[in-house]
């Protein structure tokens, strides 16, 4: 596809993540964004008005249809990912899709294969691997390296960040999970980048969810009561050990609560025969994040580069995603990668619940 051939996109979803999207494709020289659908009348009109999206539509269905369109942006609750997706690759459309790709790995799989079949891009939202910091990281790993990594250690932690008690967030059937499936995505995303892609081969998890119940834990301090959430059907703290392919073990813990000094706070850690390296952003620190740990002429040293962060975030990803279209080269763009995180929190949630370790 020609850099001069204007693409049209749709954009289904109305919240944070659906206008983000609409924004970053109309930020792109040659790309259009014909048309926007979601369940709220007041906030489809203004979004359209303000964005200048002349096609509305309250029903997916009635976008994805539309012959014109080259790519449709999914940004809905999670059950939606898979069925918008694989409506929008099986009509020719290419598909830029938010986090989790599915809620089931069988979904996922499927979405895999259909874009296969119908030769589409089909990408998600890993806009954290883009971070300078995860960037500096890899390149140092592939030289000089850290030797053999044996063992990583990864967080997402927040002290009161459950996204919302009363909302689609909460509930099992609308997002497959809690914690796990809404920050893990990007954690795994990082920690699998940063090795090189090895395969998860056993996951095994334990998850909690007794804050959320306890009505404790809201972004907005306004939802939590004392009451409790009968409604909190998903965990808010989750826990796995995995394996890989290559015989390397990550410690991975993620959670939306906790009585805790953490607070907002990512961490990445490498253990390399040669040395080790640490991710660590506390509260979104744009400064500061990176250390690498070794042995030089025999003294332990620990070694700060200067690397700053600036969050491009979402138009960054998009923009890459609108030039893999415009390449014409899809082969390696079929959500392979996605489809195995899938896979991964899919094992977890299954340890968890079967209380033993899952083979993938």
């Amino acid at each position: 596809m020609s850099d001069a051939t204007p693409l049209k996109v749709g954009v289904v979803g109305l919240g944070y993540a659906g206008t983000t999207h609409a924004e970053s494709y109309l930020g792109i020289p040659g790309v259009e964004v014909v048309a926007l659908a979601g369940k709220e009348p007041e906030r489809l009109a203004f979004l359209g008005e303000s964005l200048g999206i002349p096609k509305l539509y309250s029903d997916w269905e009635d976008l994805v249809a539309l012959p014109e369109l080259d790519i449709v942006s999914v940004a809905t609750p999670n059950a939606l990912h898979a069925p918008i997706s694989i409506a929008a690759l099986e009509a020719g459309k290419h598909v830029f899709c938010e986090k989790p790709l599915a809620i089931h790995a069988d979904e996922a799989r499927r979405m895999g294969q259909i874009a296969r079949a119908n030769n589409r891009v089909l990408e998600v939202a890993f806009n954290h691997r883009r971070r300078a910091d995860v960037q500096y990281l890899k390149r140092y790993l592939d030289d000089p390296g850290i030797g053999e990594i044996y063992h990583v250690r990864a967080t997402w932690k927040r002290r009161a960040g459950i996204p919302g008690l009363m909302s689609w967030f909460t509930s099992k059937s609308l997002a497959g999970g809690g914690a796990l499936i809404d920050l893990g995505p990007h954690v795994l995303d990082i920690v699998l980048f940063l090795l090189g892609e090895p395969r998860v081969t056993t996951a095994s998890a334990a998850a909690h969810g007794a804050l959320g119940r306890a009505g404790y834990g809201a972004m907005d301090k306004g939802a939590q009561f004392a009451g409790g959430h009968t409604s909190f059907e998903v965990e808010d703290l989750a826990s796995a050990l995995l394996r890989t392919d290559r015989g390397q073990s990550i410690q991975y813990e993620i959670s939306w609560a906790g009585h805790t000094a953490d607070d907002e706070d990512i961490s990445i850690e490498l253990l390399g025969v040669e040395g080790g390296a640490r991710i660590l952003v506390k509260r979104y620190a744009t400064d500061g994040t990176l250390t690498i740990y070794r042995d030089i002429n025999g003294e332990q040293a620990d070694i700060t580069p200067a690397v700053h962060v600036v969050d491009k975030g979402h138009p960054t990803v998009i923009a890459e995603f609108v030039d893999i279209v415009r390449s014409g080269d899809w082969a390696d763009h079929h959500g392979d990668t996605a489809v195995h995180r899938t896979e991964i929190i899919d094992a977890c949630y299954e340890s968890a619940r079967q209380g033993k370790e899952v083979v993938l």
